[in-house]
């Protein structure tokens, strides 16, 4: 019988960690639940000491998702502990998550220990945390950089203090695949009590191996694998779970493992993460990007027309890709919307429905025929949505080659509308100048892109931006038939990331 491999999803914890990818409770929950339908083993919802609004979505995830074990971060220190188990202790299977630097780097230069108290720290934590939650989890930070001896003495001491998974983390990304192999095929042999636990493994992609250290580490005995939809996280990411479920699952032959991931729900749980957290998945992405089953060479089209093994190792049916055909317009109705989002398999709200309605029909006034992929733009556009400060209500843009762009924007805060208008070097500028001037802040554009998400002159576009305000990066989305108007929607979607941000604080 093949080994099982535990996926541990660690999207709303680390994938967090992306400067502009916050979440609010709800968008937490929509994320989860989909995790939940993906079928993974293991949900970090999140850092619970990091904020109050933080604390209470892991609750919320722990109250709503029931499948999954329910899991969040702590540091070594019994606040941190208290404040997340009492945000998992409703889980139907709550973990505690514990993690300590265990390198002389981290030691020396960040928490400005010894070895010996370094081992007594971990101990002392994880007997504070079993007295409270029968599933401990021990991450030995920056555990590729750390040394062995350290490494197993540190590892021993947590199983017999209680610990039930131990994490192995490549936490900056430095290990190569045969040296981390290498890594968990010694621990599992120089500590024979990890024979009765959970080994884990917690890889980053700075150099572009977390995929490869991760399968690496799974060839040598690691029976868990932390790693992130579309491998989002801090700094280059971490290990992508549709790689490794993917890998696993067509190299069979190779590992000899399986994993519980329903891998139609692949390309759906991609998507939705890229919309929730305003990070586009670049188009020659691994499995899931846009051009993961295009075919642009005469020979390779000639060779999938006749069999498409020929230049397809795997089908895009096998990760949930398929076109669906029905068509939607402003005459559709409440029913037919409401059937083909449940169709799609969206859980929404009635109050998130009304929002959704009012904006498909904008959409659809313009655009006359609504598909699958332009309904989950709004979607997942309106459910990223935190609370506006500010609404898009008009815009009007003059501009030419020969004339100064001019733009006239007008908003809505609570139940008054205010209006500016303004030059810039383009309309866009123009546009954004005019946000700058109703909101009163200043931002700094880091990012912008425009896409069309279908074929046609009538095709929707989606604007995404990057801001610095205020020394921090927000992002937002838009989507419009015109891409003027996704372009600010966009900008105020970020602006209204901001002022939510401004009153959690």
């Amino acid at each position: 019988m093949a080994r099982k491999i535990l996926i541990f999803d660690t999207t709303l914890r680390d994938g967090e960690q992306v400067p502009g990818a916050k979440l609010n409770t709800e968008q937490k929950l929509t994320v989860a639940r989909q995790l939940e339908k993906l079928g993974v083993d293991v949900i970090e919802a999140g850092f619970p000491i990091s904020s109050p609004g933080d604390a209470e979505a892991v609750r919320q995830v722990a109250l709503a998702v029931r499948n999954p074990i329910i899991t969040g971060l702590a540091r070594a220190v019994k606040n941190d502990i208290d404040v997340l188990w009492h945000s998992i202790c409703e889980a139907a299977s709550p973990r505690i998550h514990i993690f300590l630097g265990a390198s002389d780097i981290h030691l020396a230069k960040k928490l400005r220990t010894d070895r010996q108290k370094n081992i007594e720290m971990a101990v002392d934590a994880v007997r504070y945390a079993k007295k409270l939650c029968p599933n401990v989890e021990y991450s030995t930070e920056d555990a590729s950089r750390s040394d062995f001896d350290h490494l197993c003495r540190t590892i021993e001491a947590v199983i017999e203090a209680g610990a039930t998974v131990i994490n192995v983390p490549d936490t900056v990304g430095y290990a190569v695949p045969e040296q981390f192999g290498a890594l968990i095929r010694r621990i599992r042999e120089s500590v024979p009590s990890t024979d009765r636990i959970i080994l884990s493994v917690h890889c980053h992609n700075d150099l572009g191996l977390a995929t490869s250290n991760s399968l690496a580490a799974v060839a040598n005995g690691a029976n868990q694998v932390e790693c992130t939809v579309n491998g989002i996280g801090e700094r280059a990411g971490n290990a992508a779970l549709e790689e490794i479920v993917m890998t696993i699952k067509t190299r069979h032959d190779a590992f000899d493992v399986e994993c519980g991931v329903v891998t139609t729900e692949i390309a759906a749980t991609s998507h939705l993460v890229s919309r929730m957290m305003n990070i586009p998945v670049q188009p020659n992405k691994a499995i899931v990007g846009q051009n993961a089953f295009a075919h642009s060479s005469g020979v390779h089209q000639d060779g999938i027309l006749k069999d498409r093994s020929t230049y397809e190792i795997m089908s895009p049916e096998t990760i949930g890709l398929k076109e669906h055909m029905l068509i939607l317009t402003a005459r559709s109705g409440r029913a037919a919307l409401r059937h083909k989002l449940k169709d799609m398999d969206y859980e929404i709200s009635d109050r998130m429905f009304e929002k959704i309605y009012k904006r498909f029909l904008k959409v659809a006034d313009r655009k006359k025929e609504i598909g699958e992929k332009d309904l989950r733009s709004i979607v997942e556009i309106e459910l990223s949505k935190v609370p506006e400060t500010y609404a898009f209500v008009s815009l009007q843009v003059m501009s030419g080659d020969k004339a100064l762009p001019l733009a006239c924007v007008t908003l809505k805060k609570g139940d008054e509308e205010l209006r500016d208008a303004s030059i810039g070097n383009g309309p866009v500028n123009a546009i954004f100048n005019c946000i700058d001037r109703i909101s009163g802040h200043s931002a700094m554009l880091a990012d912008y892109k425009v896409e069309a998400l279908t074929t046609g002159k009538d095709a929707l576009g989606e604007a995404s931006v990057q801001v610095r305000i205020d020394d921090h990066t927000y992002s937002g989305r838009g989507a419009s038939s015109d891409v003027l108007e996704a372009s600010a929607r966009a900008y105020i979607n970020a602006f209204n990331r901001y002022f939510a941000a401004a009153r959690d604080d």
